[in-house]
């Protein structure tokens, strides 16, 4: 290796998430923003990575899909080899996006609640998950598609309190289905329209309601009655433009990963080690992704 890449690393990502992300790079580009890979090669300078050794590329950044990358070694992650290499190769954005919009917005102490729609996403999951790690409770919403009952099934085996088709909320008072749950402090949003203001209405006073994507592509839209009388709070949150701190992050993915290998952090994911044929056939690898065959899990490659 030439002297101009002894302080380099050359990794091979071994496993990457097929999904969108709102990126508008020139044509032709290298996509893919999540991955873990093994390093393969290291230059004389590099001290604290080895050959073997399994990473993460830090910060979040476009490009990962690639079967070797030359970086700085400030730019990957080391991570612990026992670590299931597809919640490595997922842990970057979703859950990491889970863990600080319950950190960010407002101050969530045990006993106090969260309602969010979207749960069945994978930040949803998360959500849910490290809620209850924190004795926090969380009223869930989901969309109303054919087998919601077994989705919700599915759901609270991760822990949440109360999971709700939209449907089921088309009332006055949604809040009487809160029981002896105080009402939410916090909302979190992922879908819009519909579906964000049955997260507004559940808030209590002075409530916020974070919005963090909008899979249905409806605009949020809020009552004049929630600013005036309730006094709630709208935010947004995009983890790309987030206040990310390099030393926090890295502390943020040890956290998530270490739930994960304790098994108290599970989200859906299909692990794919793609062949000729998986590849050729990229028509269903889009119907998958939007959802056109039924609910599936995030789907990760393995090559």
């Amino acid at each position: 290796m030439d002297n101009s890449t002894n302080d380099r690393t050359i990794t091979d990502p071994t496993l990457n998430e097929l999904g969108v992300y709102p990126d508008r790079s020139p044509l032709p580009t290298v996509g893919g923003g999540e991955g873990v890979g093994i390093v393969h090669s290291v230059g004389s300078a590099v001290k604290a990575l080895s050959p073997g050794d399994l990473v993460i590329r830090f910060p979040y950044i476009q490009g990962s899909w690639q079967t070797y990358i030359v970086q700085e070694q400030s730019m990957w992650h080391k991570i612990d080899k026992s670590t299931p290499i597809e919640y490595a190769a997922t842990v970057s954005v979703n859950p990491v996006s889970a863990l600080r919009m319950l950190d960010e917005f407002v101050t969530l102490k045990p006993g106090d609640s969260i309602v969010q729609n979207g749960a069945t996403s994978i930040t949803g999951q998360c959500i849910i998950q490290l809620a209850r790690l924190r004795g926090i409770h969380s009223i869930n919403i989901i969309r109303d598609k054919p087998g919601s009952d077994e989705v919700k099934e599915r759901l609270m085996k991760l822990g949440p309190d109360k999971v709700f088709t939209e449907k089921e909320l088309d009332v006055k008072r949604a809040k009487m289905f809160l029981g002896d749950i105080s009402e939410p402090i916090l909302g979190l949003n992922c879908v819009g329209g519909n579906a964000a203001t049955l997260v507004v209405k559940f808030l209590k006073q002075g409530g916020t309601m974070v919005t963090y994507e909008g899979m249905s592509k409806e605009p949020v839209t809020v009552s004049t009655s929630y600013f005036i009388f309730k006094d709630i709070t709208l935010k947004g949150f995009w983890l790309q433009e987030w206040k990310l701190d390099q030393a926090k992050y890295r502390d943020w993915i040890d956290y998530l990963l270490a739930l994960a290998r304790a098994g108290k952090l599970k989200y859906d994911i299909i692990l794919m080690h793609p062949t000729k044929r998986l590849l050729n056939d990229f028509h269903t690898a889009l119907e998958k992704a939007m959802g056109k065959q039924g609910s599936r899990g995030k789907q990760v490659l393995k090559f």
